[in-house]
């Protein structure tokens, strides 16, 4: 049997291999060291394997836990740019809103132009007709009676 402390054993399904056949020729042969390293040597393969798989396990569900992290923050991102969007279709909608009520006084305020400038013609005309009439009213009051106007 080697020294225990410069042996080495291999590990895995080699190092499992290997000791079964240490523990069957010390049986078969008699040698309880080698029977009983080779038991080691099986039962330190069972190990790194059982080591290896939780390793294995542990990084699967790292990667999982990565991945649903990822997808959460993925979908904050999605619902934060939502409401992005819809913020800006709001604002869009109050732009266009205001610039309607913006056109239509606009236009209103044309239409009220338009109508207080025809009335001022419209008394103009009237105030025009009305000073025609007076001084025809006063060409004949002077054509009546001359000198009563002097």
């Amino acid at each position: 049997m080697a020294d225990q402390e410069t042996e080495r054993t291999t590990g895995g399904i080699v190092g499992k291999l290997a000791g079964k056949a240490k523990e069957t020729a010390g049986s078969v042969l008699g040698d309880n060291d080698l029977e009983r390293e080779g038991r080691l040597q099986d039962a330190q393969a069972d190990q790194e394997l059982e080591a290896r798989r939780e390793r294995a396990e542990a990084e699967k569900r790292e990667q999982e836990a990565q991945v649903e992290s990822e997808r959460a923050e993925t979908e904050r991102e999605r619902e934060r740019l939502q409401h992005e969007v819809a913020e800006e279709r709001r604002e869009g909608a109050a732009e266009q809103d205001r610039q309607a009520a913006e056109q239509r006084a606009q236009a209103e305020a044309t239409k009220e132009q338009v109508r207080a400038d025809a009335e001022q013609r419209a008394a103009d005309q009237e105030a025009d007709r009305l000073e025609q009439q007076a001084r025809q009213a006063e060409r004949t009051a002077e054509a009546v009676d001359p000198e009563e106007n002097r």
